[in-house]
């Protein structure tokens, strides 16, 4: 890890149609040394979210919308056009923005929905999801594979000389690792997908984002059932997640990948509640640093943290997603007021 203090970030999602305000805000807010990211605007409409954004970067496997969500197809649909389109608009925005800057960030992220979670998402021409079928889960990992470098290399132009980050969001991958995830009738649910092939898929990934030039990769889960050793083990920098249900299993698991070299990015602020109650700054800290006292873990090693809200900030307005960002800040200040001792 190049940096040895806390930072913060969020995770993408942002209110509002407008990606230049958007664009200003984050840029604004999370200056260096922290992450500003390329925003993503759900509010638009079709194409817009995760999913169809992430699915208009496939190489070789075109999408469209059916009414039961993203389908694979022949070739593509208007709807991966409006996609990519949205996504242009978007990089282009940023080019502008950070063009204007005296000291750029030296950071930047960009989101992608995971292999398996995509899967989970995109149904086949019968209507069922594609994680059903292995071969299937195996083109979708392999077309998103190939198609990052080439999305990498857009970004890269337009915040020339950043270091790019890449956040991989795997929000259904318990219920792919559990098998609770429902046929499209509803009926039954799909077969649990083997936990080697989540791995391998992961590696296929972040090697090829690593490749493309990615500078660190972290794979993002919710706290249930949240398979840190795989991610781990799939060669992933490392781990985001929301802190406010984990176990004390789950931390020791975080202390384990801190202590081989890992980075947390810790969901310390809930944000599913009126912007009015989001935690003091002390509170907020004190969540990271007492599991961290209590594993034994030394203050000098928070370094390895980055502070994120615990899911997207889409349902905000503006105004309340900014502060959340300015609330960020001053707990990375806070953590790392601690660390220095």
């Amino acid at each position: 890890m190049a940096e040895t203090q806390v930072t913060a970030t969020a995770l993408g999602p942002w209110p509002g149609e407008d990606p230049l305000e958007a664009t200003r805000i984050v840029r604004g807010e999370l200056g260096s040394p922290h992450l500003p990211f390329l925003v993503e605007l759900p509010d638009r409409g079709v194409g817009s979210d995760a999913l169809g954004r992430t699915a208009s970067l496939l190489v070789d496997l075109s999408v469209d919308v059916q009414p039961y969500g993203w389908r694979i197809v022949d070739r593509p649909g208007r709807d991966v056009i409006k996609a990519k389109s949205a996504l242009s608009t978007d990089v282009n925005v940023l080019a502008d923005v950070a063009g204007t800057e005296e000291n750029p960030a030296e950071d930047f992220k960009v989101q992608l929905r995971g292999p398996l979670s995509l899967a989970a998402g995109l149904h086949l021409h019968n209507g069922e999801r594609a994680l059903l079928d292995y071969g299937a889960r195996r083109d979708i990992a392999e077309s998103l594979a190939a198609g990052v470098g080439d999305f990498l290399a857009r970004v890269s132009t337009a915040v020339p000389g950043a270091r790019l980050v890449v956040q991989i969001d795997e929000p259904d991958i318990a219920a792919v690792l559990a098998g609770t995830i429902p046929t499209s009738s509803g009926y039954r649910t799909l077969r649990s997908v083997p936990g080697q092939e989540v791995t391998e898929s992961w590696r296929l990934v972040i090697d090829a984002l690593k490749a493309a030039g990615a500078a660190e990769t972290v794979i993002s889960v919710a706290e249930i059932e949240a398979p840190f050793e795989r991610i781990v083990s799939a060669g992933a920098d490392g781990i985001a997640v929301p802190l406010k249900a984990l176990t004390s299993r789950q931390w020791e698991q975080l202390a384990g990948a801190v202590e081989a070299g890992k980075s947390l990015w810790a969901g310390v602020l809930p944000v599913n509640d009126p912007p009015a109650s989001l935690p003091r700054v002390q509170e907020a800290v004190e969540n990271v640093w007492r599991p961290w006292r209590q594993l034994g873990l030394p203050a000098s090693s928070l370094g390895t943290i980055r502070v994120t809200p615990s899911e997207g900030l889409a349902a905000h307005t503006p105004s309340s997603a900014t502060a959340v960002l300015t609330r960020l800040t001053q707990v990375a200040d806070g953590l790392n007021q601690l660390a220095l001792g």
